[in-house]
């Protein structure tokens, strides 16, 4: 564990803490040393405490941790956070103004106005919104930093590039994987030879998060997108993998052939790509007809890529095209990791440098 820094899990026991802690594991720069979660699971070992719902067994190395509660005092600086969102909104607050670092994968507090909705590539520099949070909190070296809904993950990722075109009107339809519905899901007589043409708050979260996150930082706040967004919102029989089919309208109306050049020449805000967690590319686009593909794609990047696919001429808007994200990887644990490997290098953790990183 030597230069590595300590982490605390909230919400240890639940899918996306799995996720956060099978991430984590063997990471260069983070090491889990606490583990929280409620109290009928406090003062058990994480191995007791634990239903693993994924693949193979929880680390060695976290499975004798003793389970803290929500309330305890942590020690560990950085705390990533996988509470459901009534225990969120006060508690990662509490956490963040007495100094720790919290980056959250919760909605609660996402949409703050001085809460950076982090997506690294996309919107790095929406990290200097820290300053503000800081100042107006009376925080000192305290933060806390979110990331969005897993379906406007791919959504953002893919449009990012585009908004050199000017992105005027949106219009999404996700096909979103059970998984994002947490553990034990969706029951199975209704989701079995099924689409459930709703997502309980996921519409509302696609046509605000996805303006924030693609806004720029200006005079001290988040000036959003200004674009029009209509999302619908189902959830179909995939394990993992958020699929979304795009319409989007482009007011300078590049070609396919140059839509698809500045997805695969992309590669975002400069400092992300020597982030551990980074992706190499961070978009992937297949030329095959029936690609992006859940089962065959949704791993790209070791889950943290983004692929696109079928661009083709839109008759209402100009253009369409598919993309997918994994969304328990990119779209949750993944990407906190990669907001708080991003806030390392930029100073943002204090008194912890990665020891791998040279700056420029």
């Amino acid at each position: 564990m030597q230069n590595k820094l300590g982490v605390a899990i909230l919400g240890a026991t639940g899918a996306v803490g799995q996720r956060f802690i099978q991430l984590l594991e063997n990471h260069p720069w983070f090491y889990v040393a606490e583990v929280v979660a409620s109290s009928r699971s406090a003062g058990q070992t994480y191995r007791s405490a634990t239903n693993w719902v994924l693949d193979g067994n929880p680390p060695a190395s976290v499975s004798e941790l003793v389970v803290k509660p929500l309330d305890a005092n942590l020690d560990s600086v950085l705390v990533f956070s996988a509470l459901p969102k009534e225990a969120a909104e006060t508690r990662e607050i509490e956490l963040a103004s007495v100094g720790h670092i919290v980056c959250t994968n919760a909605s609660t507090n996402r949409m703050l106005e001085d809460v950076p909705l982090l997506l690294p590539e996309v919107n790095g520099s929406h990290l200097n919104l820290l300053q503000r949070q800081r100042s107006e909190r009376g925080w000192k070296t305290g933060a806390l930093v979110a990331n969005s809904n897993c379906t406007a993950m791919p959504v953002v990722m893919a449009l990012a590039p585009l908004k050199q075109f000017g992105i005027s009107k949106i219009q999404v339809v996700s096909q979103q994987a059970i998984s994002g519905a947490g553990y034990p899901g969706v029951a199975s007589l209704d989701i079995l030879d099924n689409i459930i043409p709703y997502v309980s708050g996921d519409e509302q979260k696609l046509e605000t998060e996805t303006l924030k996150m693609l806004g720029e930082f200006v005079g001290g706040h988040i000036q959003w997108l200004d674009s029009l967004v209509s999302a619908t919102c189902t959830r179909v029989p995939v394990i993992d993998g958020h699929m979304v089919t795009v319409s989007v309208s482009l007011d300078s109306k590049p070609s396919l052939d140059e839509v698809i050049a500045t997805w695969e020449s992309y590669r975002g805000y400069e400092p992300v790509a020597m982030l551990p967690s980074a992706p190499q590319p961070p978009l992937e686009y297949h030329t095959q007809i029936d690609r992006p593909q859940s089962r065959r794609d949704r791993n790209a990047g070791n889950g943290m890529a983004t692929s696109i696919g079928r661009l083709r001429e839109c008759p209402i808007l100009g253009y369409k095209f598919a993309a997918l994200s994994h969304n328990t990887i990119r779209g949750a644990a993944g990407c906190s990791i990669l907001n708080a490997e991003l806030m390392a290098v930029e100073g943002y953790i204090p008194e912890f440098t990665p020891h791998d990183v040279v700056h420029a």
